[in-house]
């Protein structure tokens, strides 16, 4: 039963294998849970608020086996990347502008670890990987709240219109 319990944590920690990518695994492990967010939820709030809240407590749950597994914080785990994307587009209107800026917003403050992100990592097992990456999509749907002001305001001025 252990085994059992450990390949269905591979498969979650990994984002369904989307981890093991050789390169920038965080970035290709996001990709699905866009693609999820974008096309599968398609601005349903319920949803993606749940599945916020589901992908945090998998990915507590499976990055603490992940570690025991790999060692600390392997960059395969990407299942708090999936938590952490979701939270980047709660209450973002659903368009293709705002889903990008999201990603790309999430993906930095994945990778800038701004303070308490920074803090949170050290935090243990699998509550350290998820809640830097929950707190990066804090920070990513505040950043495209702005950008989604900035162009709404500012880029008919930009562009010559009223």
């Amino acid at each position: 039963m252990q085994r059992l319990t450990e390949r269905i944590a591979v498969c979650v920690a990994t984002g369904l294998y989307s981890g093991f990518f050789p390169i920038v695994a965080g970035t290709v492990g996001t990709i699905p849970a866009w693609l999820i967010a974008y096309f599968g939820f398609r601005g349903d709030q319920t949803l993606i608020v749940s599945a916020s809240v589901v992908f945090f407590v998998l990915s507590v749950w499976s990055a603490g086996v992940g570690e025991r597994l790999w060692g600390h914080d392997p960059k395969k785990i990407v299942m708090d990347e999936w938590a952490g994307m979701l939270v980047s587009v709660i209450a973002l209107p659903h368009t293709l502008t705002a889903y990008i800026v999201a990603f790309f917003a999430f993906r930095f403050f994945d990778v800038a670890k701004v303070p308490p992100a920074a803090q949170a990592e050290r935090l243990r097992g699998g509550w350290g990987i998820t809640m830097d990456d929950i707190i990066a999509g804090v920070y990513a749907n505040i950043f495209t709240r702005l950008i989604l002001y900035g162009i709404e305001h500012f880029w008919p001025a930009l562009t010559g219109g009223n």
